[in-house]
């Protein structure tokens, strides 16, 4: 599937849920509005929705939330999107707060490799970032993945906390110790992220430069995204910049995303896109569905995701949508922003 500028889009972030067990200050903090459950899709949905990108020619899925392990069957519908015919891998990003008690469900159902996002790792400055302690469970997770043998990538957004440099340098050193890709992020304004000063990237490059003078371009393919890698002499694993202010990529995106409540993507400066909910649900006879966590919404074609008249018309509104993918975002110019959702409500 290409876009109208010749991009190939093989690459779908899906977000499973806005809910998180964190209040991550820059991300969704304390008082943050959430919506009802029944304005998030169900995992049949979610199916059905991949289904019909696979056959246009997606091959990476990205499962996010919020906190993806929140939602109940989180494991049980990577192992279903697994199964979908097309797609090649389909990895979890995750807080880590959860990762030891579904380590084990996530490896069985077929896990290609998970990014726990962390910030720091300095307990008080944890639990005044994410409003919780909980940096020893998120580690232990870790740890725990790497005997499992998935593959392990760190992700930490590049925000001066106190103008000192620690956190990133101190992240950048469990690339030392473990065999992990440790990527930074450079901070987007998008949402609540707009209040916080950004670590720009190419300061963060120069200080690694300094701090490892052997450091040297990684070729290596390291996943669909756009991150650039580097390998550090002695170290176990990669460092990565992910930098869509001072490294803008938008000429070789391949991605779109898909929220919680069933809105295509095709950038995040913008609100544009396509309501897949609005497709999956017309004609639908809603029923609702009693159960220990609370009232679940259902729809009549539950059990028949590929159903042929609901996979044409998610079709024709995915490649609609693609077609009109924006060339580039505008985060270097904030008065043409138009998404104006916390990016918890989007997908990290």
């Amino acid at each position: 599937m290409e876009d109208a500028y010749g991009r190939t889009i093989d690459y779908l972030r899906i977000s499973i849920t806005d809910r998180c067990n964190l209040r991550c200050k820059y991300c969704m903090p304390k008082g943050a509005c959430l919506v009802s459950r029944r304005e998030i899709l169900t995992l049949e949905e979610i199916q059905a929705a991949t289904i019909a990108a696979s056959s246009l020619g997606i091959r990476h899925i990205k499962v996010t939330g919020g906190e993806p392990l929140v939602r109940s069957g989180c494991c049980e519908l990577i192992r279903r999107l697994k199964s979908i015919p097309g797609i090649e891998k389909v990895t979890l990003t995750t807080n880590g707060i959860l990762l030891n008690r579904y380590l084990e469900a996530l490896d069985q159902a077929g896990i290609d490799g998970i990014n726990i996002s962390l910030d720091t790792l300095e307990p008080e400055r944890y639990r005044e970032i994410t409003g919780r302690d909980g940096l020893k469970e998120v580690l232990s997770g870790m740890e725990k993945a790497i005997l499992l043998g998935i593959p392990v990538k760190v992700n930490a957004v590049s925000i001066d906390w106190e103008g000192k440099g620690e956190d990133w340098m101190a992240l950048a050193r469990l690339a030392e110790r473990y065999p992990v890709d440790v990527r930074f992020i450079e901070m987007m304004p998008i949402g609540y992220g707009r209040d916080f000063k950004p670590f720009d990237h190419r300061e963060l490059f120069e200080g690694l430069r300094e701090a490892y003078p052997g450091l040297e371009a990684d070729e290596r393919v390291h996943g669909p995204g756009p991150a650039v890698y580097y390998r550090i002499p002695g170290f176990k694993g990669s460092i990565g910049l992910i930098s869509a202010m001072h490294g803008k990529f938008c000429g070789s995106c391949n991605r779109v995303r898909l929220t919680s409540q069933g809105y295509l993507k095709t950038c995040l400066c913008y609100e544009d896109g396509a309501d897949l909910r609005k497709v999956l649900r017309e004609g639908q006879e809603e029923f609702s569905d009693k159960c220990q966590e609370g009232e679940h919404w259902k729809w009549k074609y539950r059990d028949c995701p590929d159903d042929a008249g609901l996979q044409r018309r998610l079709r024709e509104t995915i490649v609609q949508a693609v077609k009109k993918k924006p060339a580039m975002h505008c985060f270097e110019q904030p008065d043409k922003i138009t998404e104006s959702r916390f990016m918890a409500a989007i997908g990290g």
